[in-house]
């Protein structure tokens, strides 16, 4: 194999894992909006409405179910709005969204990713 050709076999791989960054971190972003949007949708905003997972619709879907679907992202974000403290979880094991920790965090807006 010439050089020139391993050149272009190591940019082809390197432009795959760039892509499937951006890709992953794209959907990220859109499962977190969406996982916000049920929140607020179940009016899930206070500890006072605060509802468990069932009720949210956010129960992780079991292995059999897994594998015939793409991966699911709602997952991997709530649980990143939970160690945020954006998604927060009552005495009891319910879950509501804290509407100041969001926009003091910056999620909601267009532009922006959370940093953690």
């Amino acid at each position: 194999m010439e050089v020139n050709n391993i050149i272009l076999v190591v940019l082809f791989f390197v432009a795959l894992v760039v892509v499937g960054a951006i890709v992953s971190r794209w959907r990220m972003k859109r499962a977190m909006r969406e996982v916000i949007r049920i929140f607020r949708e179940q009016n899930a905003t206070s500890s006072r409405n605060a509802k468990v997972i069932d009720e949210l619709g956010l129960r992780p879907t079991g292995m059999l179910g897994g594998m015939f679907k793409g991966r699911d992202y709602k997952q991997y974000a709530l649980s990143l709005l939970i160690k945020a403290d954006i998604v927060q979880t009552t005495e009891d094991g319910k879950l509501h969204l804290s509407e100041d920790k969001l926009l003091a965090s910056g999620i909601d807006s267009a532009s922006s990713y959370p940093r953690y």
